[in-house]
Parts: structure tokens; sequence; C-alpha cells
């Protein structure tokens, strides 16, 4: 349609194109007839009037115009950032179901029906038999006593305060992957934090028996953190499914535990002490771990 001389391309169809000019509007008690009848007068005068002067001419258009919505507001960029938040979602739980949070490992050898070797420098914890909770220590001391770091039995599995590294005593040829021997002396170091398992003649909190504490660094190690490891049974080297005593060197007490539980600091774990009778509470099991395979040319069998 030509307006004003110009040919203009109307994006959206026009109620009706008005000339400013001094055309008179239709009355508004006009039959239909006669308003069409006015309308096509007027785009009459309208096209005559322009060709011989320029008269302002206003259009009127049905609807507006959408604005544009930035890409992050629109359909096909929320739908794909939600599709990457529910695989995201996905593999989550797909990792929760299929990972074991206790960083267990199985050893090729897990197929041997007399257990997993355990060797020194593996990182285990350590199962009270008869309870079933775990030796466990953290960065909280005795109120009592000789006020080091407690250490106590804990009812769940997945706690990290419950891994303990097998270390030798100092001073004798042992590496890292050799076997342990029924009698060897050796050492528990807390992996969290670097303490040693120890013991001495102070009094353990509940029972009264002797108190069993988390001591020393890295650096510093004495005869209060040597262990005697005693196996149940005919085995020469300790084995994952083997039951064992610690016996402590410098008293003579059996690390041992019992339902005597605590209320206040550690409410819910239960006491680790040390008794001098080899009794039912004091027998261990290797539990959860991550143990080194055998070092090449010890290959000791039981």
């Amino acid at each position: 349609r030509e307006i004003g001389g110009t040919r203009r391309q109307l994006g959206a169809q026009p109620i009706c194109v008005v000339n400013t000019g001094n055309v008179a509007p239709p009355a508004r008690d006009a039959s239909l007839s006669s308003t069409q009848s006015s309308v096509s007068r007027r785009k009459s005068a309208g096209s005559s009037s322009s060709s011989s002067s320029s008269v302002p001419t206003r259009i009127v258009y049905r609807g507006s115009i959408s604005p544009v919505l930035p890409f992050w507001q629109q359909n096909w960029f929320l739908l794909a950032l939600f599709s990457m938040g529910a695989s995201l979602l996905a593999l989550s739980v797909f990792l929760l179901l299929n990972l074991d949070s206790d960083f267990s490992y199985t050893s090729p050898v897990s197929a041997n029906p007399e257990g997993v070797e355990i060797t020194y420098g593996s990182v285990l914890k350590l199962m009270h038999e008869k309870t079933k909770f775990r030796l466990h220590s953290h960065e909280v001391p005795y109120g009592s006593g000789s006020g080091q770091q407690s250490v106590t039995g804990f009812p769940n599995v997945d706690d990290a305060n419950s891994y303990w590294i097998v270390r030798p005593e100092p001073g004798i040829l042992a590496k890292q992957g050799d076997v342990i021997n029924g009698g060897a002396i050796i050492r528990l170091q807390h992996m969290r934090t670097r303490k040693w398992l120890h013991s001495h003649l102070h009094a353990s909190p509940i029972s009264g028996n002797l108190e069993v504490s988390c001591f020393g660094s890295d650096s510093e190690s004495d005869t209060g953190d040597f262990w005697r490891l005693e196996i149940e049974g005919n085995g020469k080297t300790w084995r994952q499914d083997q039951r064992i005593r610690l016996k402590h060197l410098d008293t003579g007490g059996y690390l041992h535990s019992h339902d005597k539980k605590y209320s206040r600091i550690a409410g819910g774990q239960q006491e680790v002490c040390g008794v001098r009778e080899k009794r039912a509470d004091n027998v261990w099991l290797a539990a959860e771990g991550v143990y080194l395979p055998i070092s090449g040319g010890d290959k000791s069998s039981s």
C-alpha cells in the first residue's frame, strides 16, 4: 500500500489509516454501510491530498510488539539448565550408592579363605568382638586421670577418627609391607591426630581400670605405646579374620572394652581401658581398612 507517495511494508495489520487533515470523523450513530463508505472516501481523499502535499499520517496497529528477552530468560536456556541439574543429581546418587564411604580396599589375596594378610603400614579399624564398636579417638581430653587425648569405642562404622596405622616398634628391621608375626611388638598410630595408642597406671574414668589414651606425635614415642600382638588359635601371622589381643608392655593390661558408656562429652561411646586378665571383652578383629600388599621377599605363611 502506498502512503504519502512511499511504499511501506507493515509488520502488523493496521486497524485503519487516519489522515490528520481536515476530514471530519463520521457520526457515532452512522450505520455500518455509511461507515464503510466514509472510510472509502477518507482513503480516496488521503491519496489525492498526498500527491499534492505531505500530510502527516497516523497508523494504528492491532496489538503491540513483544520485547526480545535476554538468553538466560528464554525457554531453551532454562530447559538446558534443568537438564544439566538433573544429570548432576543422578550422578551424585550413583556415586553415593556405589562408593564405599570407609575407603575399604579389597586386596587380590582376599580370595584366600584365611583372610587378608595384615602388614606394617596398613590402615585399619579394630572392632571389639563382643560389642562391635570400633576403637576410636578424637581431640577431646579426659577430664580426669592423665588429661591426655581420650580413646573410646565408637558405634558407627563410617567415622574417620577410627582409623589406625600399624607401625613396628622403633629400631627393628621391619619395613612397610612386611607381615606381622604373633608375639611382635607393634604400635598403633591414630591417623587423624598422629598420636599413639598409649596406656599407663592412671585410672580409667568409668570403671577405674587402667586408662588408655592417645599421646605423643610422629617424632615422640615411648614404651607406653608398645603393645604385644597375641593371636588366638594356631595362626603365626596376623590376618584379617583372626581374633587377637593386644597386651600393653609396661602395665601388662589387655586392651579392653565393655558396654559401660559415657553420657556427656562422648555420649553414646563406650569406655576403652586396660585390664590385666584375659577376658572375652578384650578380643578384637581387624575390620575396614586399607591393607598394603606383602612386600617382595616376605611371604611368611601361617
